[in-house]
């Protein structure tokens, strides 16, 4: 079970949250131009990386309010959550003198 911290009501168990996709996927600048290949790339080509990745998630049973999560997918820690009008957030980098 993921803890996830709503900006507006905290933490709160993942069942309240309802999963958007990758955040900060820009709508293209002139849609009507898109042929039928750069509307699917659009829509349904996203990333999968391995590690910290952002994305939207609606707090559906709460404020119903959308926002940004900072999430590793290999360890599924939630690293930030943040609202949409913020900047993403710096992560230190990982390695460091120990």
């Amino acid at each position: 079970m993921l803890l996830i911290t709503c900006p507006w009501c905290g933490p709160r168990d993942e069942t309240e949250y309802h999963y958007g996709g990758q955040a900060h996927v820009p709508y293209p600048e002139n849609p009507g131009a898109l042929t039928d290949e750069q509307w699917a790339e659009y829509v349904f080509y996203r990333d999968n990386p391995k590690g910290p990745f952002a994305e939207r998630w609606t707090h559906s049973t709460g404020c119903r309010r959308w926002f940004n999560v900072l999430r590793d997918t290999v360890t599924n820690e939630v690293l930030a959550a943040y609202r949409l009008d913020e900047p993403r957030p710096d992560l230190p980098q990982a390695g460091g003198n120990r």
